[in-house]
């Protein structure tokens, strides 16, 4: 049964000092009964200006191999793609290459770069793209494609912050760069327009997926795993859920409600 757990839902266990990411690593692999991994990089550092050096990535890739596990997905928060002002940008996108080659060290099949923007909760969110912040987008994602193509995975957005909480915009970007080592990190659900059909928009191209509380128990749940495999999905079933207390139980029943969404199914 193709599962995996997002670093990030245990977010708050790390920030209360509580978990590192060899701890997450055993937790998985013990706890759990899973063989991947699915990292988040505030595993590796709470601030996301630091890209870890490649010694310590190394001895994390090290202790996965000595549980025989493998990375299915490296989400990366603060290497987004566009920011208006130009230098930062540029930092972004250096950030961006160093946490390619971690991914690489790691031997990830999937890597989740935002499209930049902000969260749908921000009074300055904007889902709209001018022509320069668009070309940019898309020259970039061909970049990393290329380059996913060379190391053996997929590169592309969620849908997180920004234009990418639109399915239009994320089809666009999607059919312009039109490389398939380019992907989407599926949030089920999750879209600030579209929200009836969005999923079912972006499905050709989704590498990735994350049930959260919600949509784990949401009425269309099984429906939406049918119409992801109808258009050819074959990754995870991601778990992104960062309960508020209790997080190694609440990650046992989640795990344990999607289990029974893909048994219903027979996957």
């Amino acid at each position: 049964m193709k599962l995996s757990i997002g670093g990030y839902s245990f977010f708050n266990t790390i920030r209360e000092g509580k978990m590192d990411i060899f701890g997450y690593l055993e937790t998985v692999r013990y706890r759990y009964g899973l063989d991947k991994v699915d990292f988040w990089n505030g595993q590796f550092s709470l601030d996301f200006s630091i890209v870890p050096d490649e010694e310590y990535v190394q001895k994390v890739r090290e202790a996965m191999d000595e549980k025989g596990m493998t990375l299915v997905n490296y989400a990366v928060d603060g290497a987004h793609i566009w920011d208006a002002d130009p230098e930062e940008r540029e930092r972004l996108y250096e950030r961006a290459l160093g946490h390619l080659k971690v991914a690489e060290i790691l031997g990830a099949k999937t890597v989740r770069i935002d499209t930049g923007g902000v969260f749908g909760n921000n009074p300055e969110f904007d889902m709209n793209m001018s022509d320069e912040q668009f070309e940019y987008i898309v020259k970039r994602y061909r970049e990393f494609s290329k380059r996913g193509a060379n190391n053996g995975y997929m590169v592309g957005p969620e849908n997180h912050i920004g234009p990418s909480l639109s399915p239009v915009q994320m089809k666009k970007i999607a059919e312009a760069v039109d490389h398939p080592n380019y992907g989407i990190l599926l949030h089920i659900g999750r879209w600030k327009e579209e929200a009836d059909k969005g999923d079912e928009m972006v499905a050709p191209w989704v590498y990735h997926t994350h049930f959260d509380a919600s949509t784990a128990v949401a009425e269309d749940a099984e429906e939406k795993i049918s119409m992801l495999l109808e258009n050819g999905f074959d990754g995870y079933w991601g778990i992104e859920y960062n309960a508020d207390k209790n997080q190694y139980t609440e990650i046992e029943w989640i795990i344990g409600t999607v289990k029974r969404l893909l048994v219903n199914l027979k996957r």
